[in-house]
């Protein structure tokens, strides 16, 4: 079972997202806790504060295990040096894809200053995920017009659209061949819809762990649970939580 939606600690930056402290060995504990065996791990203090260092802190943290963590990094596309760190990113430090975040970052999926940093994620095998399911910046449309000038390059809508943008999120998922969806933190009704509509190798499952306040991450344990009460087939289940994920970081390995 993969997790493709989960964050490291808030280390630096104390925000209303901000949950406990952790380090890899008790995020570890959580994964074996819940049935998990990978997990993609994004970063938090990256999200608002787009900086070398918060790369650095990811990469070490997924190092520590590197056959159950995958990192994605992060940069602020309209900061200086943002196509040099994406560079960075996937040589040096080995991260395998890149998180936006429009809606905190402060930036349009539709700015040009995207298009190189979008060639250096494709050329070097990654993936993007982006924030999606709150506008105005972060909307499906927006970031599927991203993935159709990157027809290469497969990009994931982290949240499935969440309570209020889900349908858009499934009909862009729908006609967009390089798009994907993450089924994280979005409501139960419309996960079974998407379910029911996606095309079966495009939906995948998040739990957005790592911002609990216990380095249990309980809630995130709950999201697994959850699935149990969709009514979705045993098909339906192995694509989304085995191969699906694994196609996806195969393809970036």
């Amino acid at each position: 079972m993969i997790d493709f939606h989960t964050h490291t600690p808030a280390w630096e930056t104390v925000t209303w997202l901000a949950g406990t402290p952790f380090g890899a060995d008790e995020f570890v504990t959580f994964m074996d806790s819940a049935g998990l065996d990978q997990a993609v791990v994004l970063s938090h203090d990256g999200l608002f504060n787009s900086t070398r260092e918060a790369n650095d802190q990811l990469a070490a943290f997924v190092k520590a295990y590197p056959d159950r963590l995958v990192g994605f990094g992060t940069v602020n596309i309209r900061r200086d040096g943002a196509l040099a760190e994406t560079e960075r990113m996937v040589t040096d430090l080995g991260l395998r894809g890149l998180k936006l975040h429009p809606w905190l970052q402060g930036f349009s999926m539709h700015e040009v200053a995207l298009d190189p940093i979008c060639e250096v994620i494709t050329e070097a095998g990654g993936i993007l995920l982006s924030h999606d399911g709150t506008p105005p910046y972060s909307t499906a449309g927006q970031i599927a017009a991203l993935a159709r000038r990157h027809p290469r390059l497969p990009v994931v809508l982290g949240h499935g659209g969440l309570h209020d943008l889900w349908r858009e999120s499934l009909a862009m998922t729908q006609e967009t061949d390089n798009l994907y969806l993450c089924l994280c933190g979005t409501p139960p009704y419309a996960a079974r819809r998407i379910l029911a509509e996606a095309p079966p190798h495009k939906v995948l499952f998040g739990t957005d762990a790592g911002l609990s306040d216990k380095p249990s991450q309980d809630y995130a344990v709950a999201r697994v649970k959850e699935i149990d009460g969709w009514g979705i087939t045993d098909a339906q289940r192995q694509a989304m939580l085995v191969d699906n994920p694994a196609r996806l970081l195969g393809a970036a390995a």
